[in-house]
């Protein structure tokens, strides 16, 4: 039960499977140094930081569409001229994120 609940705390935390691996041998070796386990949860908190980077620039741009308040016709909406031409966009997001990666 220890070992499903440090599997499953580590998921909430968004470290991968790979991650946790190795993880679980520090747990079954507590003599050995810890440095392994620093390096990986500081790699999760880069990979958080960015998607977190990420979103902020997705709220901005999606603050701007939302901002324009287009309440005439849909060949002069913002939002449908934006999503149409990426160059309109302030902020880059070459690639979406998914709620599976949050």
């Amino acid at each position: 039960m220890r070992r499903l609940s440090f599997v499953r705390h580590a998921r909430q935390l968004g470290f991968s499977v790979e991650a946790i691996r190795p993880l679980l041998t520090l747990t079954d070796n507590p003599d050995r140094p810890c440095e392994e386990a620093n390096a990986l949860a500081a790699e999760q908190l880069a990979d958080v930081e960015a998607k977190i980077a990420q979103l902020e620039a997705l709220r901005s741009e999606l603050r701007r569409m939302v901002t324009a308040d287009c309440h005439g016709r849909a060949g002069d909406c913002r939002v449908i001229e934006v999503l149409g031409d990426h160059g309109l966009c302030e902020y880059e997001h070459p690639q979406p994120i998914t709620l599976a990666e949050v």
